[in-house]
């Protein structure tokens, strides 16, 4: 891709969030979009086929990149649990801005979706003594609250290290809240 449609995606992109912190995708115009990111309506239909296609890009881009980043460790060891759930929150801290806009109000609620199956995939140890029936409820819960603890913490500023981050959420995952006694 030559460095015109990089600049051109990224603009969009950008102007794309900066919009969504303010309303919803619903009320988005491509017009007020392309006013922001200073491009002419041509340009955006030659990249997009309209607002909501742009947002799935950003959405798409930020999990191949979560799934990125969450491959290379073994989930089932506690030491790497804990280790890529630091990376993950560096990363989450990282690309703050767009985290923190698309888990927000304004974010796309199937995104928050993608994120919790993600997580699923790569972060939820089997849970011993949970018959198959429970365990789903349990799985929903703890994944619910995880997602919930990173929008608090972005929403607070990233006022924790993501490693005392990680600590708490392994923690909480592995022995609920008696490891806080």
């Amino acid at each position: 891709m030559d460095r015109r449609k990089k600049y051109t995606k990224m603009v969009l992109k950008e102007s794309l969030i900066i919009l969504l912190k303010e309303k919803s995708i619903s009320n988005i115009t491509i017009k007020e979009l392309c006013e922001d990111a200073d491009i002419n309506r041509s340009t955006f239909y030659s990249h997009y086929k309209d607002v909501y296609d742009l947002l799935y890009q950003i959405e798409d881009d930020l999990l191949e990149d979560m799934n990125n980043t969450l491959k290379s460790y073994n989930h089932n060891k506690d030491e790497e649990a804990l280790e890529m759930t630091e990376k993950l929150l560096e990363y989450v801290s990282l690309n703050r801005d767009i985290c923190q806009t698309l888990l927000g109000e304004h974010g796309d609620v199937s995104f928050q979706k993608r994120v919790m199956e993600i997580a699923r995939t790569y972060m939820m140890l089997e849970i011993e003594d949970i018959d198959s029936g429970s365990s789903k409820y349990v799985s929903v819960f703890t994944l619910s609250g995880c997602i919930h603890v990173i929008k608090e913490w972005l929403k607070n500023g990233v006022d924790q290290p993501p490693k005392e981050m990680a600590k708490i959420i392994i923690n909480v995952t592995k022995r609920g809240l008696s490891s806080f006694e």
